[in-house]
């Protein structure tokens, strides 16, 4: 397991649910218009299928993005992503209403950015994470910055640290070892 200091172990612990942004995170940030008004994005899928490990352990993720897309719905869908918030420029109301929903305090979610309009949700949460090619005034606020870029594991790689620090990543594997 990575060197990661006490206090920073003990903030994986409490997490019981991991709240994504969207592009920058899941995605390398990328948008690519469609001609009929939609857009597409590129997802990686290892951060995919690690997220439906932590699921089989218990964690729950969700999605708080500032835009609207039909591959994001998609995705999260497929993923069985217990929230998926949409169009939220101010993503504190969408976060009140997930911790309302899974009666949780600040201190159980990570939340993992990527640009300065996540830096509102990192300054309250347990746990801060920016992905690796976050900016810098985003970083500044996170606990953990991943070694892997958004749409580039960065989220398998905070899933399996998670995991691996709450003793539930052996039982996240056990079906294919």
């Amino acid at each position: 397991m990575t060197d990661i200091s006490e206090e920073l172990q003990e903030r994986m612990r409490r997490v019981k649910l991991l709240i994504l942004d969207c592009d920058g995170v899941l995605t390398d940030g990328r948008i690519i218009p469609l001609p009929d008004g939609e857009e597409t994005k590129l997802f990686d899928a290892k951060d995919g299928h690690a997220i439906r490990m932590a699921a089989r352990v218990g964690l729950k993720t969700a999605i708080i993005s500032g835009r609207k897309s039909f591959a994001v719905r998609a995705r999260a869908r497929d993923l069985g992503i217990a929230h998926l918030h949409e169009l939220s420029f101010d993503k504190a109301g969408p976060y009140e209403q997930v911790l309302a929903a899974e009666d949780l305090t600040d201190q159980d979610i990570c939340y993992v950015g990527d640009d300065v309009t996540d830096i509102p949700l990192m300054r309250r949460v347990g746990l801060a994470v920016a992905v690796g090619d976050a900016v810098d005034e985003a970083k500044q606020f996170a606990h953990f910055v991943t070694a892997r870029s958004g749409g580039r594991g960065a989220v398998r790689e905070l899933i399996k640290l998670i995991l691996d620090t709450q003793g539930k990543w052996k039982e996240a594997m056990a079906r294919y070892l």
